[in-house]
């Protein structure tokens, strides 16, 4: 499903840039703009959207679709019964479980999207699924975890992340006691993003294995 977004806040400053902006900046110092027009993209996003309707099914006629304020339906394999598979049908795979094991008094964290938030664009500062309110650099841990670490709710801590001898760490997190699972932790990103460890990724697809990162929790007196 497709449709438009705007927020409601004002901008915390003039020199706050968009994810779009950002990645046109970055193209255009790299590459120039002789390939691609990386300066109009920035300037005029409907160029984007053409580029967008040129090579992706179901996005013809992306400008005229986006002005639609209920939205419009995108293709679903699922749904259409419509699969591009070598038979037509639906094929499943099996994986084995993977056997992680860290050590004691360490977490697995997982990084999250609030309720009101598209990526790393954030609209409001309020997460309805889980009742947390005005506030994103929080850490949601398991009750019985947080009395085993000696913790306290909303007690502030730095969050240190291990992978492949690398120490990285963010600071200043409130404890959230939340319904998760013994040994895990979730906090929200971008704010946690300073955590995952660049070179841990997916086997395939060559992602960012966000949700699966070594951490401890420091108290911060």
């Amino acid at each position: 499903f497709g449709h438009a977004r705007k927020g409601i806040f004002e901008p915390a400053s003039k020199e706050l840039l968009s994810e779009p902006a950002i990645v046109c900046k970055l193209g255009e110092a790299t590459y120039g703009n002789q390939t691609i027009d990386w300066k109009s993209f920035r300037e005029n996003y409907a160029l984007i959207r053409d580029e967008i309707a040129a090579c992706i099914p179901g996005f013809e006629n992306f400008n005229e679709k986006v002005k639609k304020s209920a939205g419009f339906y995108l293709p679903n394999g699922a749904r259409d019964r419509k699969f591009s598979t070598h038979n037509g049908k639906a094929n499943f795979s099996i994986n084995p479980a993977p056997e992680n094991k860290i050590e004691d008094g360490k977490f697995i964290m997982m990084t999250i999207r609030t309720h009101d938030q598209y990526n790393t664009t954030i609209y409001g500062m309020d997460d309805r699924y889980r009742g947390i309110l005005n506030a994103r650099r929080v850490v949601l841990m398991n009750p019985e975890d947080m009395k085993a670490q000696g913790l306290s709710k909303m007690q502030v801590v730095n969050i240190h992340s291990y992978f492949n001898g690398e120490v990285r760490t963010a600071i200043h997190f409130k404890v959230v006691p939340y319904d998760i699972a013994r040994g895990c932790v979730a906090t929200y990103f971008p704010e946690a993003n300073v955590l995952i460890p660049i070179n841990s990724v997916a086997k395939i697809s060559n992602t960012p294995a966000s949700k699966f990162v070594e951490v401890s929790l420091e108290k911060v007196i």
